[in-house]
């Protein structure tokens, strides 16, 4: 037998090995995998387009103001000025490509209440504190806006340690406080929002919201936007979630103040991940947090963003599920880590099983085999068109919730140049799909 012959013999033995009972179970599992994703992207559309369609509803009736609020009647001074304090306390480090922006998009609130800026370095030799300086210079008499050099931090990771000092000199009258990181750029009306939901149902413990990834042209900032996709689902839930992201998060002041639920002491002690920690004592002492429809935020990558440093991001992410502040927690931690595992094979193991099949009917095809000389069977192949049906469904789906959430982004800011999903390439989304399922390969 030729090596060709011995070539083809392999191909075809390995066509009919994943024919096989538990190879077809994984690729229907692959299928299924798709579908859920597909069906998770449809409902977080659903919310996201609600809100819009509640919006278009009311401007019709008048309100030119929806993306603020959608009551008018509240925008009167009669209600601006009974409206909370909140302090908004940003951990910084480093200064990026589109920090100075977003810092812009923060501090020009359109919030009525009283409102302070509290950004947060280690030290001044943070090349953030000569920018955040100058920034705040420039809006000196139209913000309550402060610089605290925080110092190193000797307990806990060092954004922690720099929310923490911003809390402890944020002022005694706040009632509420909001955690951003630097790459968030609100809309005018967020902050009252996420407000003005806390106000309505006092018993939420924190208000999160979750970026919209756009893509800057490099494969890397493809692979964070995919990375972050299936993540957008259990944001998009226009309510309760049981996620957290620590790139906006909203909290009662006072839980600071007296170290309510072990917030101060969770985070100070050993805290790495902030959400990830918050999360775990919310679960641990069942309070509720929530995620409003309108909390969707543009998210600009760098346009430096290589695959390299999205690798390191992976990493870290990976390394967060290693922190823990009790057992429940690790529990928590190693039941996603090992989930996630799991469905990353799952996902990527049928399309593998895949091209097989597709190569053994094409070499049958070119060297004119039959598939009596071969004993291939066409089950392969009916696999592979299912997998290929249930994929494109969930590109589809991923494409509506970017085009929706797009949509609202730019809706919830009217006076910013418009958001287009006409800069995401979809070709490079559909090769960074391979890469980011199969990432657990190497880690």
């Amino acid at each position: 037998m030729s090596a060709l012959d011995s070539v083809d013999w392999l191909l075809f033995s390995l066509s009919r090995t994943f024919c096989s009972p538990l190879a077809v179970f994984i690729q229907i599992q692959g299928c299924v995998i798709c579908l859920t994703l597909a069906i998770g992207w449809a409902f977080a559309a659903y919310v996201r387009n609600r809100e819009i369609n509640r919006m278009k509803d009311i401007m019709k009736g008048g309100n030119s103001f929806a993306f603020l609020c959608h009551d008018i009647n509240k925008l009167e001074h009669s209600n601006q000025v009974n409206l909370p304090r909140v302090t908004v306390v940003m951990p910084l480090k480093g200064f990026g490509e589109h920090n100075l922006h977003n810092w812009k998009s923060q501090i020009t609130s359109l919030y009525g209440g009283p409102l302070e800026f509290l950004f947060v370095v280690e030290s001044t030799e943070d090349p953030a504190y000569h920018a955040i300086s100058r920034l705040i210079t420039d809006f000196k008499d139209d913000v309550d806006a402060k610089i605290i050099v925080a110092g190193l931090s000797t307990t806990c990771s060092q954004k922690i340690h720099n929310q923490l000092v911003g809390v402890e000199k944020m002022h005694k009258d706040s009632k509420y406080v909001l955690f951003l990181d630097d790459d968030v750029r609100l809309h005018p009306g967020s902050i009252g929002a996420l407000t003005a939901e806390m106000e309505k149902n006092p018993d939420i413990f924190i208000q999160t919201g979750y970026p919209l990834d756009l893509p800057s042209g490099s494969l890397g900032s493809y692979c964070i936007y995919e990375y972050h996709m299936p993540c957008s689902m259990g944001f998009a839930t226009g309510g309760k979630t049981f996620f957290l992201w620590g790139g906006c998060m909203m909290m009662h002041a006072d839980d600071f103040r007296y170290d309510r639920y072990g917030v101060v002491s969770g985070l100070r002690d050993g805290g790495y991940s902030d959400d990830m920690t918050l999360a775990a004592l919310a679960g641990a002492h069942k309070r509720l947090i929530t995620s409003p429809p309108v909390a969707v935020f543009p998210h600009p990558l760098a346009s430096d963003l290589s695959f390299s440093r999205y690798w390191n991001y992976l990493r870290k992410q990976t390394f967060v599920l290693e922190s823990y502040i009790s057992k429940v927690n690790w529990l928590m931690n190693k039941a996603l880590f090992s989930s996630h595992c799991y469905l990353s094979w799952g996902f990527v193991a049928p399309y593998l099983m895949g091209m097989v099949h597709v190569a053994a009917a094409l070499q049958i095809c070119i060297k004119g085999y039959s598939y009596e000389e071969t004993t291939c069977t066409t089950g392969g192949l009916l696999l592979v068109s299912c997998l290929a049906v249930c994929t494109f469904m969930e590109l589809l789906s991923m494409w509506n919730l970017t085009r929706i959430e797009v949509q609202l982004c730019n809706m919830l800011s009217p006076e910013a140049p418009k958001l287009s999903l006409g800069t995401y390439n979809w070709s490079m989304v559909i090769t960074s799909i391979s890469l980011i399922w199969g990432r657990q390969w190497v880690l």
